[in-house]
């Protein structure tokens, strides 16, 4: 047994909702990246921890990461899901209503760009943000973030790492060069206390001053 195998069998639990997800996607010809299990519950975690009450997640595919973060939300707290499939969209909505978070837990289909922008002009503020899309557009989706976040959210950014690509000096594939420019982003702008955990591929957490 290693690391990560003895940490999911002591420490996290999923139930049959969280479980059928892997099965769904798989049926739908949808692609099997939802956050490891271990990094689903460490945003639990993190959203019940630091008390989030408004949270948007960019990327929000079959929903399990939007369960995990719903689950530990007040019953007066929501989360937004930013989707750009609506076959995605769609099959999220469905597990969510069986988690029984449909009141908490909203999905908007379109280009998350767009609408963080839309959302910015319209003046909405959260505290707390989970950013999992396209990697290229990391830099733009953590800007738009601070915009839009409360003074101390918590912005949480996966796949820092890419299966360890961004290590590899020959790469300079967009998305992996999109990445690159996230740490350096995570590591100098000053409005953010930041830190990259170990966990899953690499889960960068910051702090907007």
């Amino acid at each position: 047994m290693d690391r990560s195998q003895y940490v999911r069998e002591r420490y996290i639990h999923e139930d049959d909702v969280l479980r059928s997800i892997h099965t769904g996607l798989e049926e739908r010809g949808i692609p099997q990246i939802s956050v490891p299990s271990e990094v689903g519950r460490t945003l639990n975690w993190l959203v019940g921890f630091s008390g989030a009450k408004r949270i948007l997640e960019v990327g929000g595919l079959g929903g399990y990461s939007a369960i995990w973060m719903g689950r530990a939300l007040p019953k007066e707290g929501r989360l937004l899901s930013l989707e750009l499939e609506p076959k995605h969209a769609s099959f999220a909505e469905e597990n969510v209503a069986k988690a029984g978070l449909s009141d908490q837990v909203q999905y908007r289909i379109g280009d998350a760009r767009e609408s963080m922008v839309a959302l910015r002009e319209a003046g909405e503020r959260f505290d707390f943000f989970f950013i999992d899309a396209d990697k290229k557009g990391y830099p733009f989706y953590l800007e738009q973030a601070i915009q839009l976040a409360e003074p101390g959210a918590l912005i949480i950014l996966d796949n820092l790492f890419f299966s360890d690509r961004i290590f590899d000096e020959s790469e300079n594939d967009p998305d992996v060069e999109g990445l690159r420019r996230t740490h350096d982003l995570l590591l100098q702008d000053p409005r953010l206390d930041a830190m990259v955990w170990t966990i899953g591929d690499g889960l960068g957490v910051a702090r907007v001053k």
